[in-house]
Parts: C-alpha cells; structure tokens; sequence
C-alpha cells in the first residue's frame, strides 16, 4: 500500500533523526560565530529552529499543525528577528542540553548513546566557553579562544558525522524524561548564574569562577549521593522519590497497557508467557532473560556478570543486568516480575479449567451413551432369549407379539443414541412428549420383566422425555440388579398426574448401605450393585429441568425413589 508524501517522508526521517540533529547544531554552531546584529545570524538560528521543529521529540511530527502551535511558531521567530541577544541564546541552549539530555536515557545501542552524548558535550561546551562569556566576561574572548570554538568544537561535529550511529528506534522518537530534563536545565542554570555571582561578589574573573562553581556543583552532588541511602540512622531521600522511582525507564502504566493487551491477544498461557518475556528484555537495563515455567521454558538476549535469580509463583526467572542495579531498579525490576506472573498464573489456570471442562463433557457424554448403549444391548438381549425359548416351545405368535411392541421402542431409543452420537452435548436436549404416550412407551418396553405398574395413565400434560427415560431406566436397572444378589424382590412403578407429575419406582430388597445414601446424587458411587453412577447424571439432568430426584424411603422392604418436579421458591432437602 502506498503512503502519502507527508507520511513516506515522515518514515524516512524518524529513524534517521540524528541527522536532523547534526544538521540543527550546524546551523547552531555557524550562527553564535557571528555577531548578534549580523543579519545572517537571524536567518541562520531560523533555519536552525525549522531543523529543531521537525526533529523535537515533545510530540509526532505526523500530527497536523494547530493555529496554537504556528501561533507560538511565529512568536519565537519574531523574538529571535527582533528582541534577538546573548541571554536568548544562553537559555535556548540550557533547553535544548536538556532535551536531549532527557533522551540519553531512553537509548540502548552504543553508538545512539554516545552520538547524543557528544551533542550534550558541545551544547555545554559551547554555553560555557562561547556564549556566556559574551554575557559578562567579553575580556576573557580572545583570538585563542575562538579559535577554540571554532574549530575545535566543529571537530566535535565532524566526529558525531563519522559514528556508526544505528537508526533510531521509532518507539523511543518521542521519549523524553522529563525528571532529568528538568534537572540538568536546572544544574546548567545553576553553573551559569553561579559563575556570574561569584565573579561579582568574589570578585574573580571567569575562569576561576567557572571552576569554583564546578567543584562546589560537584562536591554538591556527592553529598546528596551520600544522603540518598539510609545511613547512622538517618531514612535517606530515597524514599521521597520513591513514586518515580516506580516508572524508572518505562512508564508502569504505559507497560502495564502493553501487558494488558498482550493478555487479551494471547489466550494460552505459553504463548502469553513469550510475550511478556520479550516485553521484559527490552527495558533498558535488562541484557537477557531466562524463565523455567509449567508451560514453556525459554530465554531471549545474552548472559551477564549481574543475574538476579527471582521466584514468583510458578514461575523461575533468571534476569540478566547490564550492571549492578540499585535497590530502587531492583524493587521495580520484582514489582514488574509479580505482575507477569499474576497474569500467567491466571491464564495458566483458565487453560486448566478449559482443559478439565472439554474432558468433563466428553466423560459425561461418553458415560451417557455407555448407558445407553447397554440399556439397547440388554433389550436385544432379551428378545433374543424371548425368541429362542419361543422357538424351543412352540409359541412363536407371543414372540411375534413381543416383536411389535418392543421393536418400536427400540427403534425410538436407537435412534437418540445415534443422534447424541453425532451430536454430543453435554445435557440431554430439551425434546417434550405427552405423558400418556411416554408412559404406554415405558410399560411396553418392560413387558414380561415381573414389574408392576399402576392403571393407564390419561393425560395431556408434557414432560421432558430425556430426563424421565433415563430416571426411569437407571432405577429399573438397579432394582434388576438386585434380583440377581437377592430372591422375591417386587419392584412396582407409579406415576402420579393429579397435582403434577410424580414418578415413584420401588423394590421389596434391602435397604441400601448409609455410605452409599451420603454420596448418593452428589458423587460417583463404586459398589456391586452399581448404585451412584447413573444416579449421579439423572440427578443433574433433573435438576437441569427443574426436577428432583431422591431417595423417598430406604427400609428394608420399601426402597422406593421418586421423581418430581421442583418446588418455586423452596430449596431441595439434601439426601
């Protein structure tokens, strides 16, 4: 896709900045080695503010020019055109030591960093040995002197165009720290008005004063060094910058969106983890890291002499440090550590839960159609017995009969079985019959089984076969399992349309074991008989449908089950 011209410009020329930036101390430097009312000078710091313009890193070039911008674009050239003088020039230079100043920081390839440098070196040096003496020390420039400046400070130029300087990343084009911009604007203002004090009250020339005003800078900063940790007693000044300490080389909320985002692209664990990893290594004090994790081990950059070994969680992490870091960047360093691994720890988790429904319903639905599948075998089962013993005695017309009332039914259920084959679910569907049918359907199905059942049933009222197929079928399992452990066992089937729709199903056995009835419903049962497990599902596709299966009565003689539909506003009594 093509760009338009403003932004293929634009593209070419953020990553080469420092160009810009050796073309705008050009200008700079050819323009203060004139006089202040040379008409040439003017032209030149114009030109030089026009490089600046596009070069500054406060805000994207790419944005449109607001009548704000050119407003205050045009106030600054008028000064410099009209009101043009040595303290204009003094100040524009504090500014621009400490704009760029405030981006040394946010570089981490050798050359970049000492290309900017450099820059810092001649805008101080051209402060302190050129401009400002034209402030209040005019007798100390001498021939020797601009010579100095002139061509000395151009070799400094010349060098910066002869390093293997790499392109500037795009992401650090607009970074500028504004806590030490701030502070080396102020520590230059500083040098030169306490220079231009102490030559007044001292009555010194510059030179002397210059170097007293460095020492006293100097030994300055060495004690607030001395200060800055706790020591004899005394808290330090550490913790009064403790809050920017926090955003040390990246701002914390800045990293955390970024964090964030990756969050919500990666949905597994690992790949988040990989992410997170690289997003680590970039900070620009960070050389390598090393991780050991539950999903994926990896490492990304180099080693070092200064690793800082950290356990979060789950998670190993071997940091490796470009240098020694301070307690401030390490405590920052484990704060960012804790945050990824809160994040992983809750993806991490999810993709479990994931994992452990996806097996959760292929085991349910597995188990529901094993039952079903057993439930069709054991009818054919029974046909084919029915048929043998019809064949052997001679009585083919009730085999016949036998045929056409449980071929239907087994047609009907063998084809639920294939449709829950080719679409599995993880609750039976929802599918409505009348009672009436269903229950003519569940007396035929049973026919010849010695099982009583009440008087037919008349009436319009639906009920989810699904859920009443399998109660009815795992109930009548039970009690025939029964038969075979225990003799002259009665098992009789009711069902109740008055009110609502009660199925009650009971056999004259024993009662069933109390450490079967506590996980009765609520849990896989492990038993001869083979209580729990079919209970266990038909209680919950119950429930689903807003039915409540449970234990009526459990005497010896009377275990009956009943089936009926939930009570509005009233909780199920526990079994």
């Amino acid at each position: 896709m093509l760009l338009p011209p403003s932004q293929s410009i634009l593209a070419t020329i953020v990553p080469r900045r420092h160009w810009l930036m050796l073309a705008m101390l050009l200008f700079l430097h050819a323009a203060t080695l004139l006089k202040i009312d040379d008409p040439w000078m003017h032209a030149l710091l114009v030109s030089h503010l026009g490089i600046f313009l596009i070069w500054q890193p406060m805000w994207g070039g790419e944005h449109k020019v607001t009548v704000g911008v050119l407003t205050l674009i045009g106030i600054v050239c008028t000064s410099i055109l009209l009101w043009l003088n040595w303290w204009l020039v003094a100040f524009w230079l504090a500014v621009l030591f400490a704009l760029v100043g405030g981006r040394v920081f946010s570089f981490r390839t050798k050359w970049l960093k000492l290309f900017y440098l450099a820059a810092m070196l001649y805008l101080l040096a051209l402060l302190l040995l050129w401009v400002t003496p034209h402030l209040f020390a005019s007798g100390m420039i001498t021939e020797m002197l601009q010579y100095l400046v002139q061509y000395g400070l151009l070799l400094v130029l010349i060098s910066m165009a002869l390093m293997p300087v790499e392109n500037e990343p795009v992401i650090s084009s607009h970074a500028v720290d504004f806590f030490y911009s701030v502070l080396l604007f102020l520590l230059v203002v500083v040098l030169v008005l306490g220079s231009f004090t102490y030559m007044v009250l001292g009555n010194a020339n510059y030179l002397e004063a210059l170097s007293f005003t460095l020492f006293s800078l100097a030994m300055l900063l060495l004690t607030l060094g001395w200060l800055w940790n706790p020591r004899f007693g005394f808290v330090g000044l550490q913790h009064l910058f403790s809050r920017y300490l926090l955003n040390v080389g990246t701002p914390l909320d800045e990293w955390l969106s970024k964090l964030a985002k990756e969050s919500e692209l990666e949905q597994e664990a690992a790949g988040f983890l990989e992410a997170a990893m690289q997003q680590l290594s970039d900070l620009p004090w960070i050389k390598g890291v090393t991780w050991l994790s539950p999903s994926i081990d990896g490492k990304l950059g180099e080693d070092s002499d200064y690793p800082i070994n950290l356990e979060v969680g789950q998670l190993r992490i071997k940091i490796n440090a470009k240098y020694k870091l301070k307690t401030a960047v390490l405590l920052h360093t484990q704060l960012l550590v804790q945050i990824i691994s809160q994040f992983y720890e809750t993806k991490y988790r999810e993709n479990i839960l994931q994992r452990m429904t996806r097996l959760q319903t292929i085991y349910e639905t597995g188990s529901r159609l094993t039952h079903d599948v057993k439930n069709l075998l054991q009818s054919l089962y029974t046909l084919i017995s029915a048929g043998q013993q019809a064949t052997k005695t001679g009585k083919t017309k009730d085999f016949q009969k036998m045929l056409n009332r449980q071929l239907p039914a087994l047609t009907h259920r063998l084809e639920l079985t294939l449709s829950k084959l080719s679409a599995p679910q993880k609750e039976p569907s929802g599918e409505y019959v009348s009672v009436t049918d269903w229950w003519k359907l569940l007396k035929n199905r049973y026919h010849g089984r010695n099982i009583q059942f009440n008087d037919v049933i008349a009436s319009e009222q639906q009920i989810p076969s699904a859920v009443f197929e399998n109660v009815a079928e795992n109930l009548l399992d039970n009690a025939r399992k029964k038969r075979m452990t225990e003799t002259n066992i009665n098992v009789a089937v009711h069902l109740n349309v008055d009110d609502s729709i009660v199925l009650t199903v009971c056999d004259s056995g024993n009662s069933i074991p109390e450490a079967i009835v506590t996980k009765l419903f609520h849990d896989t049962v492990e038993s001869e008989s083979g209580l729990g497990t079919g209970l266990y599902q038909a209680f919950r596709w119950a429930k689903h449908h807003g039915y409540v299966l449970s234990l009526k009565s459990n005497q010896k003689g009377a275990v009956c089950f009943k089936l009926e539909k939930k009570e509005t506003n009233v909780a199920p009594a526990s079994n």
